[in-house]
């Protein structure tokens, strides 16, 4: 509290006291106390409270409200957002297309028809990828943001604890996540089979480790340039991360998990060795996460959201086993549903997050920012996070139609797309993306409010959800589609 012999005079300027955030600044305050042009006063910064000697709150309107920038640092331009924002989800649009079409081709494999728990593995691990992935982007887009890559030294430093980081994630998340589908699978079939068990877990732990680690490399030169280019990398890297790395995590898993199906037939040892190798780097990777600076709090405290985001995922798992063998071409658009749901949300996500670390601390929500909004104000107009939400929205619209024609064209050949399939589909894709928006802007501020990194934290709750009901939807458009007698399935020869 402020006492009354502490009130500074208007006439006097505020000294920076603002606390340090990864060596910057949150708050850098040097307007006269009683400009009514700031944004923010002590009394925000410091306490909830008010004291005698605290000038007067400003409020915005709700109306005004959108105008306040989004960042710390200058406002982004609507037509600036909106490209970096374009670009790359497109770009990525065309893996989630991809993914549907290797789902589609691959259903029919031995393995796929024999071991019907690879389809629980499917959108789990490419959930599994895409959290650890885009958790990665949104950390380092962060760090980017705040002005922490300009030593060579601390970027490296940066890249080798977090991809060592999603290494760890991703041995211990893909052995939960295979294990979960064993169970799910013994449980409808009632029965197990040894030999699956081995070619499950050693599957996922492959599929997971080799693309993390890959596609990591291609995300840090994404961030790096962006943040050279003076492109914000929050509007770029998640996006990218969402679904390119879904066309290579599908193909990998099918290729090897039938490759394993067909050494399993003969000998045990391939799977048990692959298996042996993975689990002996674990507690090198272990090592050098422990180590380093950037990443030594997160491997002790960011396991929550991954492996609640697996259990998650593994349902919208459940929801594609059972679909595939009633609607032909479900498996297609699937992909394509959870693919953009994620991509936008995480660009949402990743930019509220950075805006959080630019202008509050831990514990402490901007000032006219309230946890709970209603869902107009999040998504049309009234708040700051709604102009962009407004960009989303119609990316999701045109790019829902784009992917939609051309995943059918490329999968029959032609287009057979029918005037109500196209029209229930687009409804409930909407739907999922607005809902996911919504879920974003309460869980990231729920989260910052909690003294938890949003980064770390939102993203693998946000990006499962969207798997859950991406599944869930586009199920109620085959099924509501069927009862009319107007399934997409069948003008599948």
């Amino acid at each position: 509290m402020v006492g009354a012999s502490d009130v500074v005079k208007p006439s006097e300027k505020v000294e920076d006291q603002s606390p340090y955030l990864n060596g910057n600044p949150v708050f850098t305050i040097s307007d006269e106390i009683g400009d009514q042009d700031s944004s923010y006063n002590m009394a925000s910064i410091n306490s909830n409270e008010k004291s005698p000697g605290d000038p007067p709150d400003k409020k915005i309107a709700d109306a005004d409200a959108e105008k306040q920038p989004l960042s710390g640092k200058k406002e982004e331009r609507w037509w600036t957002t909106l490209m970096q924002v374009a670009v790359p989800f497109f770009i990525a649009g065309c893996g989630t297309i991809g993914a549907g079409l290797v789902l589609g081709t691959v259903r029919d494999w031995d393995v796929f028809i024999n071991v019907s728990a690879i389809f629980v593995l499917v959108p789990s691990l490419s959930g599994l990828k895409g959290n650890l992935d885009m958790c990665l982007a949104s950390r380092l887009s962060t760090q980017a943001n705040l002005g922490n890559m300009n030593s060579t030294r601390e970027v490296i430093s940066m890249v080798v604890g977090n991809i060592s980081l999603v290494q760890v994630q991703a041995i211990v998340a893909a052995t939960v996540v295979s294990i979960f589908a064993i169970v799910v699978n013994t449980i409808t079939d009632r029965e197990i089979n040894g030999s699956y068990v081995l070619l499950l877990v050693a599957s996922a732990v492959f599929t997971a480790t080799t693309t993390c680690f890959v596609l990591d490399f291609v995300m840090v030169m994404v961030i790096y340039g962006s943040y050279k280019f003076k492109v914000n990398p929050d509007n770029v890297a998640t996006p990218l991360a969402a679904s390119i790395g879904d066309i290579v995590s599908n193909t990998v898993l099918a290729v090897t998990a039938q490759y394993m199906y067909e050494q399993i037939q003969i000998s045990l040892w391939q799977p048990i060795a692959l298996m042996c190798v993975y689990y002996s780097l674990l507690p090198l990777w272990v090592f050098i996460v422990w180590r380093n600076k950037y990443t030594k709090k997160v491997l002790t405290s960011g396991w929550t959201p991954v492996i609640s985001a697996l259990f998650i995922s593994g349902i919208g798992g459940i929801v594609l086993d059972k679909a595939v063998d009633h609607y032909r071409g479900y498996e297609v658009f699937q992909p394509i549903v959870n693919g953009i749901g994620g991509n936008l949300v995480c660009v949402q996500s990743s930019r509220l997050a950075t805006h959080l670390h630019q202008t509050a601390i831990p514990g402490v929500l901007p000032e006219n920012t309230r946890l709970i909004e209603w869902p107009w104000k999040i998504l049309f107009y009234g708040t700051a996070a709604a102009k962009v939400a407004r960009m989303l929205l119609m990316l999701a619209l045109f790019g829902q139609i784009i992917f939609m024609v051309v995943a059918d064209f490329v999968y029959q050949g032609m287009v057979t797309l029918q005037v109500p399939f196209g029209i229930t589909y687009l409804m409930c894709s909407l739907l999922q993306v607005c809902v996911l928006l919504y879920l974003a802007y309460v869980l990231v501020h729920l989260m910052w409010q909690k003294k938890k990194d949003p980064d770390n934290a939102a993203i693998p709750y946000l990006t499962a959800l969207g798997d859950l009901l991406g599944s869930v939807f586009l199920g109620l458009t085959f099924v509501i589609l069927s009862l009319f007698g107007m399934e997409y399935g069948n003008n599948v020869q």
